[in-house]
């Protein structure tokens, strides 16, 4: 099989026929077994980027070397990354990685998938690390970066920083990662050691607690990207087979995870806000992600749980995404 025949395959595979165009979901045999075929949106991006990811080349040293053919081990890797496709399972769960803010981020199942909506989180975290530095200077901040995943949060914000030479490097900010999930925090050590030098990946404190249950420091700055979507909204969107984690999405859910009484995907935000609060310091940032849907709620009780100055950021489609409060 050449390149051009992998794409010609995939894109066959993963397209919805015209014969069945007015149904959302199809069922096919995979290994004698019934599963549901969920067509791509994107066929053609998706055998680009497994091509690129399997044979280790470009876009377009691909389009030059169409008719080259493929190693038979490679060529069983992409049929069956087509499969894992054809069930849904999003691209980068499939090859395991996921550009976010420039950066390569290593991901799983057990993470959610970083989303562009998320990098309008780190830019304002880097206005207001630079703009506490610039009145302070040679003051070493602290960061926390609470239900961190894959870490992408945290850990581009430290990159950013490394790369860009905008503080000197002895005063780069002290980072904490935190999540409830060991997987999750499996991955952010791997992602950390994988984007910054060794010395300075050894310096972030991992923590597994249920929001902040088992930290006791306060930080200058808490960024978080917590659960806070309905919790029928993720059982819709959980039917698409994308497998990202429930617990990284359901924000309808209680204190020792019992779906909680509230249908708003707050219910989580609603003991983040309080306890991001009394882990600030006095004049603490904290960045929280929200849905657009819910921003202007989850703003309110933050304005109830103390915070000052409290504004909505959008994102780069226009949405209201991020809540801004200091402590």
């Amino acid at each position: 099989m050449t390149i051009q025949q992998f794409k010609t395959f995939a894109i066959k595979e993963l397209s919805l026929s015209e014969k069945n165009a007015g149904q959302t979901e199809l069922t096919f045999a995979l290994s004698s077994e019934k599963t549901t075929f969920h067509p791509s949106p994107s066929p053609a991006l998706d055998a680009s980027v497994f091509l690129e990811h399997c044979l280790k080349k470009d876009k377009t040293w691909l389009l030059m070397n169409s008719r080259t053919e493929i190693s038979q081990e490679d060529e069983d890797w992409l049929k069956e990354a087509v499969k894992k496709r054809k069930r849904g399972l999003p691209v980068a769960y499939i090859t395991g990685h996921k550009e976010f803010y420039g950066y390569d981020f290593f991901v799983s199942p057990a993470v959610l998938i970083p989303k562009p909506d998320t990098e309008i989180l780190v830019e304002k975290a880097l206005d207001a690390i630079l703009q506490k530095m610039d009145a302070r200077p040679g003051i070493v901040l602290s960061i926390c970066d609470m239900c961190t995943g894959s870490g992408c949060i945290g850990l581009s914000v430290l990159k950013h920083l490394l790369e860009e030479e905008k503080i000197p490097s002895g005063s780069l900010p002290k980072l904490t990662l935190a999540d409830i999930s060991s997987g999750a925090l499996e991955m952010a050590r791997k992602n950390a050691l994988h984007l910054l030098p060794a010395e300075e990946a050894e310096e972030i404190r991992f923590i597994k607690s249920n929001l902040f249950s088992e930290i006791e420091y306060t930080f200058d700055l808490i960024l978080t990207n917590p659960p806070y979507i309905p919790s029928a909204m993720t059982d819709q969107l959980l039917k698409d087979g994308r497998s990202e984690p429930r617990l990284a999405l359901d924000g309808d859910v209680g204190l020792f995870g019992e779906k909680a009484p509230s249908s708003d995907g707050l219910e989580i935000i609603r003991r983040l806000l309080p306890e991001s609060y009394q882990h600030l310091a006095g004049n603490g940032v904290l960045l929280m992600e929200t849905g657009e849907y819910n921003a202007e709620e989850a703003s309110r009780l933050a304005k109830e749980a103390g915070f000052r100055n409290v504004r909505i950021h959008k994102d780069l489609e226009g949405q209201l995404r991020v809540t801004e409060g200091i402590r």
